[in-house]
Order: C-alpha cells, then structure tokens, then sequence
C-alpha cells in the first residue's frame, strides 16, 4: 500500500457488499461498485491523456458519477481541481488558466461557452450532467473496471483548491494525500464515526466541507451516505428516522428550524448534527438543542488546512466556541505585529501546525512565504483567543478588523450583542471610510421585527459596549449577502455603503 488516498482507502474496505452512496433516486452503489466505477473512469482519464501530477478540473453539478471522478482522479495519481459551478467563463477562464489542467469536466450545457478557455488552457474538455451522463461516463462506460492504483508520497498532491478570493487574485491551495488522510483520520476519532453511520449528504462538493470532510470521514469510516442533489427540507427531516449524522452549514439549521416537524421525536434516530463553513449562532445553537435535544457540533476549518479543531463529541459543546484543537493539531494565538504567542484570553492571530496543513499557493511562491512560517505554523488570518476551558472562539477575519479613532474593534463582539436583542435575527458589523474615525462602526441588521429601528438598537447597546464600539449607524436589509457556503460576504456591504459617512 503507498500513500495514495485511494489506496489506502480500498485497502480499508472490510465489507465490499456494503452500501457506500445511496442516491437520491434510492439507487445503492456498494463498495465493491464504487471501486470498479472508479477503475472504469481511471481508465478513462488515462486515455484521454491524462499523467500522474496532471491536473482534473470539474465544473460539474452534483452527482455520484463527480463523486467517482474524484476518487478516480486521485487514483490515477493526478490532482482534482473542483470548480464552483456558480463561477462564470471568465472566472473559470482565470482559474484553468492558472492550473493548466489536461482534462477540464463540464456541463454539457456550458461545454460551448467554456470551449474556448479550455482551449487556451491546453485542456481537454469532456462533458458530465448532473444526471451522471455525458462523454466522460461514455468513455468510462466503455472502459475496464481493473487498474493498478498509482503509487504517491504522503507529500504528492491529491487536490487543488481555490480560496474565494475576496481580496486580490484567488490562491490555489496546494493538499496532498497526507493532509486528506491525516485529517479524515482526525475527523473520524473525534466524532466517533463507525460503518453503522448513514450521513445525510446535502452539501456541495466543489468544496473542503462537502468533497473531504463528509464524503472522505464516511468512506474511510465503512458508513454510508444518502446523497442528495442540494439542501431539501423535507428530504432531510424524511430521512432522520434512518440517518444518524447530517453535516450542513449555519443555513442548513436555521432553515430547519422553521419547520414545525423538526422535534425530539423526528431527530429521535440521528446521532450528530456538525456545522461550519460560517459561524453558528449561539441563539441557533442554543434554540436547536431546546427544541431536538441535540447540541449541534460546530468545528473550524479553511481551505488550506481542512479541519483544525471541533467541539468534543463527549463533553460540552459550547455555543460560540469552535472547540479545541483536533488530535495532532496544534493551534496558537499570536500578536499580529510581532508573531509572539500570547497567553489564553487575548485576542490575536490564529496560525495552525500539522499534517493537515497544505504544502503552498500554487505556483505563488512568495504568498506561500508570506503566509506558511518556516517552523511549519500557518498564518489563517482569523483572530480569536483561547477561553480558560481551552476552547477556541473565533473573533472575526483580520481583513474584517475595525480601527476607529485608533482604537481596534472586532465585529463579532458587537454582533453577538446586536444578535441577542429582540426583534434581531442576524447581524454584520464592518468598519466604513469616516472622515474623523478613519473607519466607522457600522451594523447590518436583518430584524424578524418590522417595527425595529436604528434609534432602538442603538439605545439597547448603550452601556453594553465601550463608547468606541457603539455603531455610528444601523442599516436595515432583508438578508445578508452569503457566498455558496453561507459566509457573509462582507466585502459585498463595505462596497454597498462605502460613501454612507461621506459628505
């Protein structure tokens, strides 16, 4: 066995008549069916050119058959490029253009509009629907189901991720084999995974949360999943009588929660809510375990580190916090200026160390200098501190840092206040351009009561917070912006209400 994903994978299959992924259709692919598909469509990569170390991007909606390709991908020793499937030609233009992928995977639907990027790229374009069909599948139909599992180093590239790329160009987040399989290992003794786990599959997996966390933590556990084609209600509360973990984000409760079926009893047969990929509110947290019983697992991750740490499986899980480090993680807070550690309590940067830590910016050499320490720490650009349990809470983004009149101010400390009031049922601090301050204190407020005003929330705030904190104005909006995972795109309302305090 090498330290190929894959083969280790394979390797660990104790019952090949096991039931791996059950469609949303109610279709079972067994263990021993997911590895022929994947020597079928190996196979087929490999006759459409495709080299260990070459790169596999996928523009593809979601399905078992993206699932296979890659697992497919990695098997054949290549790297597995996952696309959002909401980026358009142009953006798609950037991202194969910086990868250089030999074989790009589309919709056969947007296989015309993405031809000629593909071509500039010097990629191979193939087709694949969100029903499983299209070339690719036709030549892995064709294609034999035997293939000899290319060997990798732990430290050989299994993925390529893009950051969302809020600010400046987008960064490609170089993971190997063994950041995937040390932390599906981490993942899986941490939340006690088991082959009699039957996941409720709702994420997307053009991203860390739904491709490695909730599709590699099954697989490699033996479980099953039941795999749905995107968040449905009534699919999910349908199925808890024969699930027992569902991984979601933020959204993913809230929206449940609104449902009057959504009880002790209907959540009676499920063992583990998890969420992430966006802060849970503690009013969510704490209103779910109310009405279920259950205490939802949050835990903290990015894209170039998979999964840092999680709240305990067995122990308080407590709201607002993202837990303590995971096994073999080492987490730190550090001054922002200096890079010095500092002592539990004190808000600073939070830099990661282990084998889950990627190995650099594609072809980025000095963003990779900048941001991974040579004593192996990287820099993740959250702030947070460490409470007197040990448990990481995080404070914001250090780009979403707020300095007025000198003073520095972090949103998520006005946001729980602002979060707590009646009549609030979310909110977004950020620092806009201000004449006098430099940056003014600014909320976003989406209310669950119409009659809220800006007068009211600034009266409930008074004496709550330092006068420096106090938000100079109360917006109003029907929703927050979010990207594809749920977190508020912050930069969206910077941009919105750049001149509010402008003369």
């Amino acid at each position: 066995m090498t330290a190929n994903l894959f083969d280790i994978l394979e390797t660990g299959i104790a019952d090949a008549q096991a039931t791996a992924i059950e469609t949303a259709g109610g279709e079972a692919i067994s263990y021993g069916d997911l590895v022929a598909r994947t020597g079928r469509m190996a196979n087929a990569l490999v006759s459409l050119g495709v080299k260990p170390g070459d790169r596999v991007a996928a523009q593809v909606e979601k399905s078992v058959e993206a699932i296979i390709l890659y697992l497919a991908t990695a098997r054949a020793g290549a790297v597995f490029l996952p696309l959002n499937t909401g980026y358009t030609p142009g953006e798609i233009d950037y991202f194969i253009g910086d990868a250089t992928p030999a074989v790009f995977v589309c919709d056969p639907a947007r296989a015309d509009a993405l031809e000629d990027a593909a071509g500039r790229a010097g990629a191979r374009i193939v087709t694949l629907d969100a029903d499983g069909q299209g070339s690719l599948t036709d030549a892995a139909t064709d294609a034999a189901p035997d293939f000899a599992t290319v060997p990798r180093e732990a430290d050989d590239l299994a993925a390529l991720l893009y950051t969302s790329g809020t600010t400046g160009r987008s960064k490609g987040a170089m993971l190997t084999h063994g950041n995937l399989v040390s932390n599906t290992d981490a993942l899986r003794d941490a939340w006690r995974y088991g082959a009699g786990d039957v996941l409720i599959h709702a994420l997307p997996i053009f991203h860390t949360h739904g491709l490695f966390v909730a599709t590699n933590v099954t697989l490699f556990s033996g479980a099953s999943m039941i795999f749905l084609p995107k968040f449905d209600p009534d699919r999910i509360i349908a199925l808890m009588d024969r699930a027992t973990v569902l991984m979601g984000v933020p959204t993913f409760y809230v929206r449940l929660l609104q449902d009057d079926r959504l009880n002790r009893d209907t959540t009676a047969h499920m063992r583990l809510f998890i969420s992430g990929s966006a802060p849970l509110l503690a009013e969510t947290h704490r209103e779910w375990q109310a009405r279920t019983g259950h205490a939802i697992l949050e835990r903290y991750g990015m894209t170039e580190t998979n999964m840092n740490a999680s709240n305990p499986h067995d122990g308080d899980r407590i709201a607002g916090t993202v837990g303590l480090p995971l096994p073999g993680v080492e987490i730190i807070v550090t001054d922002p200026e200096t890079g010095a550690e500092l002592p539990g309590g004190q808000i600073g940067m939070i830099e990661v160390r282990g084998p889950n830590v990627f190995k650099g910016y594609w072809q980025m050499p000095e963003k990779t200098a900048a941001e991974l320490r040579g004593n192996g720490f990287f820099i993740t650009g959250d702030l947070g501190k460490f409470d007197d349990r040990g448990y990481l809470h995080i404070v914001g983004r250090g780009k979403d840092l707020i300095i007025t009149g000198g003073y520095n101010v972090y949103p998520k400390e006005i946001e729980t206040e602002i979060d707590a009031l009646p009549g609030v049922t979310e909110s977004a601090v950020i620092g806009l351009p201000h004449r006098d301050l430099g940056e003014g204190v600014t909320a976003v407020v989406v209310p669950a009561d119409a009659g809220l005003s800006e007068a009211a929330v600034l009266s409930a705030l008074d004496g709550r917070l330092a006068r420096f904190k106090q938000p100079k104005r109360v917006l109003f909006v029907d929703e927050l912006p979010r990207n594809t995972m749920g977190k508020v795109q912050k930069n969206l309302l910077r941009d919105r209400y750049k001149d509010l305090y402008r003369p």
